[in-house]
């Protein structure tokens, strides 16, 4: 791999799982200078054809909920050094944003999502890739706790969604896309050991000191 290529670094895991913490932490030693973020959240497609109620009822958990061919075009224009503008999407009326964000190249790209295994030509991408891996209580409680707090969900409407799509879709395409994943991060973002050792990593790609292609470290 070439020094002036950006590194890509794939973040996967259940919903709940730790990976925004594991994330923060990537960020706190590399700096957002350096690192930008792909959320595969933003690329939820948009259907504004739909009423509240029938958006509501949609299956947001199926890899079909997610535009993802227009995720892997953004990512190569990022890698090849274009910036793109990136949708946007507000989860409280499950619609597409107006507005957009630019995103620009960096020598760290992290993308993140629960599905970004899923697709082979997106996983083809990525020079890393980890997943976070939690117990499923802990990452409920903590589904539940984000979705009250930061997408004005009820606690009725979460319970219902865990159950009707969140849990049966995790089992069916998220926790069988773990076996594509490099690294397997136990116990979600508390496990300081292996997330400095792949930080450590990702600092020396950082520092130009080698190439990370071949590298893989067994957590």
């Amino acid at each position: 791999m070439s020094t002036s290529e950006p590194y890509v670094l794939g973040i996967a895991g259940g919903s709940g799982s730790g990976k925004t913490t594991v994330i923060r932490k990537i960020l706190e030693k590399v700096s957002d200078e350096n690192a930008i973020i792909l959320q595969h959240d933003w690329y939820y497609k948009d259907n504004p054809h739909l009423s509240f109620d029938e958006r509501s009822q949609l299956n947001y958990d199926h890899p079909e909920a997610l535009e993802t061919s227009l995720l892997i075009s953004h990512l190569k224009e990022i890698v090849a050094g274009r910036p793109i503008t990136a949708p946007q999407y507000d989860f409280s009326n499950h619609l597409r944003k107006k507005e957009t964000r630019l995103i620009k190249p960096e020598k760290i790209i992290i993308v993140d999502g629960i599905l970004i295994f899923r697709d082979e030509k997106l996983r083809d991408l990525m020079d890393l890739k980890i997943y976070v891996d939690a117990d499923s209580d802990h990452r409920f409680i903590r589904r539940m706790e984000r979705d009250i707090k930061e997408r004005g969900r009820t606690r009725e409407s979460v319970v219902d969604q865990y159950l009707r799509s969140v849990k049966p879709m995790h089992d069916l395409f998220v926790e069988t896309s773990k076996r594509y994943a490099d690294i397997i991060i136990p116990h979600g973002g508390k496990n300081s050991v292996a997330i400095n050792l792949f930080i450590a990593k990702i600092e020396s790609v950082l520092a130009n000191d080698f190439s990370m292609g071949s590298d893989i470290i067994d957590s």
